[in-house]
Formats: structure tokens, C-alpha cells, sequence
């Protein structure tokens, strides 16, 4: 078996090139101290925590007509989960900022998804955070997917998932290790269904694989899960704000966190999912049963077309 060297580089890059890497736009690495454009350059150690622990945390946020949107209140969440993993920031957030701009520049797309990643950096392959000597920095910027109700006008299916729930200490941070969150999403695949929902110990709705999801009582009432066991998601909270507009128009009555029980979706008029790459989408069908009038509903459309709106409004 062949030894390769830093001098077989040009092998090495030709081997390491995808088909699928053809949305890979530009990458910061802190490591590298730079950009790089070439996907056979967007790498990280194999000894970083990240890598092989899990221990690291992320974000990700995308830009919309060359505006980067909540970009603060993805720095604010991002600052909560390093809080609580002790993990300390490698940069700034002027700096963060300007390494943000200048790579989503590199990448030259106007429309992008952007992923913000804080490791706890090389050192070993033991578990001890201390060997790692300095956390990392990483930004990637791909293509920007497409929203799903783009490909399912008529609406998501789900079902109940089978994976248990994040602790609620764990739930509130955004780290690497994804395993439920894949778990889920494999789930999802398996029965055929678009996404899955959890639910906790109490039998109460907590979030799908990487969704915020609520409900749209009978008499007009936006309820999203408390947040003492899901992720704070940016999308549901600044849909929460863009719903409240609609209570004097008298198309809600109430926007609020509260517990939702299975049989409280089953009787619901309109099951709502958000998310960065979603934005906002209409669940119609749940364990089989359909939501409402099994078809998207009023709510979803408004709330839908206000955050379109909210993202391509121009920088105030």
C-alpha cells in the first residue's frame, strides 16, 4: 500500500475531490488562518474534539439577496452553547463578523447557506478537554437548498419518533454531537414520511430532527413547546414575533409556549414547522390522521409569506 507525503499532494486533492462537493463554495479556517475555495481544502483534523467527540458547538444561518439574516441572534445562541460547554471563543465578534462577510465574499453567491462551527480543537484522541491547547474556527458557506413547501405545495407528513428526547440541560445547546437528530431523521426516511416529532418522559411535543414545530388550535391560538426542553430556534421565535402581528387582524387570537399532547395535534387546525432551511412549513398529516383540513392552512400561509418578506427586507 502506497505512503503518501505532503510532496503527493496534487494525488492526494484529486482523490479527495465529490461529485457532491459542487455546492462547497468557500470555507475560513482558523487552523489555515484563511480562505479556501477548493473542497479539497475544507478539512479538519481528525483529532479535533469536533471530530471524534462531538465537542463542539455550531450555527447555521444563511444569506438572502446578499443579506445575511439574524445574524445576531444566531452570535447570541452561539455564545449561550459555548457558555455552556466552557468552551472559549476563538475570535471576537467584530471579528467573527468581518470572517463571516469576507468568506460568504469568497464564496461570490449572493443567496448561500452559512455554518458557523466552534471546536474544541486538536490535541489528542482522549476525552479530556484539556488536550486540546485552543479552540478552532470554522465557516463554510454551500449552496442555499430550496424551501420545502417548494417541493410539497400540498404539505409534510410526519409521525411519532421512537428516539428518546435530549436532557433539558443538553437540549438548549447547539452542539456537534447529532446522533439523535440523525437517528430521527433516519427515522423519518424509513416510514416514508417527511419528519418526525418528539415528545418527552411527560408525553409532550418537543421538536423534529432539526424542526421547531407548533400547533394551530381550533380557536385560533399559535402554541409552540416551552423551551425547557427544545432548542430555542431563531426561525420559530422570529415567526413567534411576525404571528403576533396578525392578533388585532383577529386571524390569531394568542402566540404562546405552552405543553402540547398528541391528542392536542390530532385536534388541531394547522400543524406548523419552521427552520433556517425550511423557513416555514404546513404539517397535514400526523400518525396517519390528517391535521385540520389535511391541507395547508390559512396561518401557514400568512406566517409563510411575512417571513419571505422579513428576509428579503433590506438591511435597516
Amino acid at each position: 500500500m502506497k505512503q503518501f507525503s505532503l510532496s503527493d499532494w496534487p494525488e492526494l486533492a484529486a482523490g479527495l475531490r465529490r461529485p457532491f462537493q459542487a455546492g462547497y463554495f468557500a470555507m475560513y479556517s482558523s487552523l489555515y488562518g484563511g480562505i479556501v475555495t477548493d473542497p479539497a481544502l475544507m478539512l479538519i483534523p481528525l483529532d479535533d474534539h469536533m471530530v471524534h467527540r462531538g465537542d463542539g458547538i455550531f450555527e447555521a444561518l444563511k444569506a438572502v439577496h446578499g443579506r445575511i439574516y439574524g445574524l445576531e441572534a444566531h452570535l447570541d445562541r452561539l455564545h449561550q452553547s459555548a457558555k455552556a460547554l466552557a468552551l472559549a471563543f476563538p475570535v471576537s465578534d467584530a471579528d467573527l463578523r468581518g470572517i463571516i462577510a469576507e468568506t460568504v465574499r469568497a464564496a461570490g453567491k449572493t443567496d448561500c447557506m452559512i455554518r458557523i462551527y466552534i471546536s474544541r480543537g486538536p490535541g489528542s484522541f482522549g476525552v479530556n478537554p484539556y488536550d486540546c491547547p485552543a479552540s478552532q474556527l470554522f465557516v463554510v458557506v454551500t449552496a442555499l437548498g430550496t424551501p420545502f413547501m417548494a417541493h410539497h405545495p400540498g404539505g409534510g407528513r410526519l409521525c411519532t419518533s421512537q428516539i428518546a428526547g435530549k436532557s433539558a440541560a443538553m437540549s438548549h445547546i447547539k452542539n456537534c454531537n447529532y446522533a439523535p437528530n440523525v437517528l430521527m431523521k433516519k427515522e423519518a426516511v424509513d416510514a416514508g414520511v417527511d419528519f418526525v416529532a418528539g415528545f418527552d418522559e411527560q408525553g409532550f411535543l418537543t421538536e423534529g430532527a432539526i424542526e421547531n414545530m407548533g400547533i394551530v388550535t381550533a380557536d385560533r391560538r399559535l402554541l409552540f413547546p416551552r423551551l425547557d426542553r427544545i432548542l430555542a430556534g431563531t426561525t420559530m421565535l422570529r415567526v413567534m414575533e411576525l404571528a403576533r402581528t396578525l392578533i388585532p387582524q383577529g386571524a390569531l387570537k394568542d402566540v404562546a409556549f405552552a405543553d402540547i399532547r398528541r391528542q392536542d395535534i390530532l385536534a388541531a387546525s394547522e400543524f406548523i414547522i419552521t427552520g433556517t432551511t425550511i423557513n416555514v412549513a404546513a404539517g397535514v398529516e400526523f400518525d396517519g390522521q390528517p391535521i385540520g383540513t389535511g391541507k395547508p392552512g390559512p396561518v401557514y400561509h400568512a406566517l409563510a409569506g411575512m417571513l419571505d418578506q422579513d428576509m428579503k427586507a433590506p438591511s435597516p
